[in-house]
């Protein structure tokens, strides 16, 4: 009899979730960036968000909670109902570095099902003005005759550009001063009034600034040059062989969400990011844009976590 009413209860509780798949969408989506507005996460998240919204015939919000390297956003959206109606930008920081720094995680990767690879993002290097440098071979001279007295700056402890900054030491055996932010909004701030010198930046919060004259950018972080700005050498090229950083976003939703609720999503960001107006608009603001099945997410945390994993370790990074 229990076996009976164990098979009844999970046949109906199957049949729920087929009935709540085949009506989804009907109230507004929660769309959760871990990082304050203003960086770059908060920009390609309001740049996508109205074409998923018009898609989807509901209204998409943007919930930004910043916070432990985009960590608190995560938890967050690991513990939110796996009913579709809540989605999370995800980044190479909080996916791929945060496991290695912090020394407690509150959310594991198998806490989310991946929807879609939207974007590869370069770094760009950029400098304050006021910084006696114009390029990467000029940068690593004034480093190495100034040691700890060059500051540069993250978008906070363990972020992809904190990473970059690591690795950029770590090769040209170099030391500078590292100093944590907020978000892109708040570091670009800093670089800008000249609290630090040195940034290892997203395109999309910098760029406006590099066309300005506000900062001087030397180099991509990335093998080959940005799309955004293909006249900027490589930092490989330019005195670091072998030096690679690469950013990427993607979105992911609660794990046990409906299949095919999953496979609508991975459906419209693709459209999205394949239309011709939006793929201009993304490689402007220096976001590559990839699409593709969920799967090419899930291998590309799996890759991406092991690459890091021996950076952090190297560089003797963690975060409590």
């Amino acid at each position: 009899m229990n076996f009976f009413f164990s098979v009844t209860a999970a046949a109906l509780i199957a049949i729920c979730g087929v009935a709540g798949a085949q009506t989804w969408p009907n109230k507004p989506i929660r769309w959760i960036v871990g990082f304050p507005p203003g960086g770059g996460a908060d920009v390609l998240s309001r740049m996508l968000s109205p074409k998923i919204s018009e898609a989807l015939g509901q209204q998409v919000i943007i919930d930004n909670r910043g916070g432990a390297g985009g960590n608190i956003g995560a938890e967050i959206a690991a513990k939110s109902p796996p009913d579709g109606y809540t989605i999370m930008f995800a980044y190479s920081g909080t996916h791929s570095v945060n496991r290695s720094i912090y020394s407690q995680m509150p959310f594991q990767e198998s806490d989310f099902a991946p929807i879609i690879w939207t974007a590869a993002v370069p770094q760009i290097l950029v400098v304050h003005p006021s910084l006696p440098v114009k390029n990467v071979k000029e940068l690593v001279a004034l480093a190495k005759s100034k040691p700890d007295q060059l500051i540069y700056g993250s978008t906070g402890s363990g972020a992809i550009n904190h990473l970059a900054g690591e690795l950029f030491k770590l090769m040209t055996n170099t030391k500078m001063i590292h100093v944590p932010y907020k978000g892109g909004g708040p570091v670009s701030i800093a670089l800008l009034s000249g609290e630090v010198s040195i940034l290892f930046a997203e395109p999309a919060t910098i760029v406006q600034h590099i066309k300005g004259g506000k900062v001087r950018a030397l180099a991509v972080t990335t093998p080959k040059h940005s799309l955004a700005m293909p006249e900027l050498p490589t930092v490989a090229e330019s005195g670091v062989p072998g030096y690679d950083v690469t950013s990427w976003n993607g979105m992911l939703i609660p794990a046990g969400t409906p299949s095919e609720i999953v496979k609508r999503y991975n459906a419209e960001f693709n459209k999205a990011i394949s239309a011709p107006d939006m793929r201009k608009r993304m490689i402007e603001n220096g976001y590559e844009p990839v699409g593709g099945e969920p799967e090419k997410l899930s291998e590309l945390i799996r890759v991406e976590t092991a690459k890091w994993a021996k950076v952090v370790k190297a560089a003797g990074m963690k975060v409590d």
